[in-house]
This record gives C-alpha cells, structure tokens and sequence, in this order.
C-alpha cells in the first residue's frame, strides 16, 4: 500500500466530506498516441512516466493501467485542500489558550526548552471560510490562507484508499459518473449531472480541454477518514 497526496478545489471537498464524490477524473500526462501498427491496424500507444518504453492499449491494459500516477485499488490518497494554522506560539499565558477545535481535526506539538510548549491546529476553507485569527503584524483579525500544494501531510484531515482505475477519454462520462464526480449541488441552472460535470471541467482546464476530449485517469475511491 502506496500513501500520495492530492488537491481538491473547495467544492470537491465539501462532496468528500458529504460522501457524494466517489471518483475524480485527471489528464493523463503525456496523452496516449494514435500509431498504425503493421497487421494489427490502429493502436494507441501510452508513454511510460519517466521512461521511454510504450505500451499498446487495449493489448497491455494492465500495464497501462499500472502507470497510473494516483495508484492502484488498495492505495491510498489523502487530500490536499486550502489551509490555515491556529497557534498558541507567543501567547503570554500558553496554559490559557488550548486547541480552539475538539472536532477531530489534527494538532501538532512543539516544545522548546525555552518557549515551553505549544501547538498549532488547521483551518479548513472549505468549512471554515472566515476564521477570526490574530497575526502580530497585522491589526484587527484575518485570515493567511495556504494553498492546497503547500499542505504538510500531518494538516490532512480526509484519507481516501483507491477502489479502482481505468482509462477513458473525458467526453464518455456517463450521467451516474458524473454524480458520482460530487457535482450534484453545483451549477443548479443545468439540469443534467453530466452538463455540470463539463461546466466544472472548463472551469478548471479551459474550454480548449473539453473540446479536445483527452485521455483521463478515472479514479474510484472511498473515504475512510473525515
């Protein structure tokens, strides 16, 4: 069993978190190739990462599954999301201000022989958009937010373990895997699962990745953290 980080916008992982979002689509880097291969006719070829062999789809499709940079069934995924640190560090009574949240989400310790010991605790924006913390440089409360790429594994607070993957072009969503892609609440103006998934998808790739229809890892999973 494999652990790997991955990033979910806000939205996705609030439908992690309500359990509506089994499955994520991303592009598969380089794209497979469309070759003519004597006495068989048209193939399409996958590049292996970091190499420089290349595997024929369908013939090797285990093999071309198993380049899949997400993993395989069993792997694990834990999630990368937008973030803030809580902390105590350089408060005059240490004592007095313990961890804020008793919700489950994680805390890490410190202790210094000088400083004594603390703690810093994470804030989500996914769930918790308007924290009213307090910076020394700064006067009045706010928020610093991180980006999701910069979140430390320990800040993590949903573990996904990989059911299945395949490969598929991003077009041929079905309207049940759309569904289950957690866009369920979003973009109530469409009336179909699958026209919200394609919404999404501009969003976050451009209108020129839609068109073009790319090859895409479809990752299955379940979540068993929160």
């Amino acid at each position: 069993m494999t652990e790997r980080p991955i990033l979910f916008s806000a939205p996705m992982v609030r439908a992690l978190l309500d359990g509506s979002k089994t499955q994520t689509r991303r592009i598969i880097k380089p794209q497979p190739e469309r070759r003519v291969i004597d006495g068989v006719g048209p193939m399409l070829t996958f590049s292996k990462p970091r190499g420089t062999d290349r595997w024929l789809w369908p013939n090797a499709k285990d093999a071309v599954l198993a380049s899949c940079r997400y993993g395989q069934p069993g792997d694990r995924l834990w999630v990368r999301e937008t973030f803030c640190l809580e902390s105590n560090f350089n408060v005059d009574c240490v004592e007095a201000y313990p961890p804020p949240h008793d919700d489950g989400r994680p805390i890490q310790w410190h202790e210094d022989v000088d400083y004594g010991r603390w703690w810093h605790q994470p804030h989500y924006a996914a769930t918790d958009p308007e924290p009213e913390l307090e910076y020394e440089d700064r006067e009045g409360p706010g928020v610093r937010w991180k980006p999701s790429i910069h979140m430390p594994r320990w800040v993590s607070r949903t573990l996904l373990e990989v059911t299945a993957v395949r490969a598929e072009r991003a077009q041929s969503i079905s309207e049940a895997d759309a569904l289950a892609e957690g866009v369920g609440n979003l973009y109530d103006h469409l009336p179909t699962a699958r026209e919200r998934f394609e919404w999404l998808w501009r969003s976050i790739n451009g209108d020129e990745s839609w068109t073009a229809n790319p090859w895409v890892w479809v990752i299955e999973f379940k979540r068993i953290t929160a």
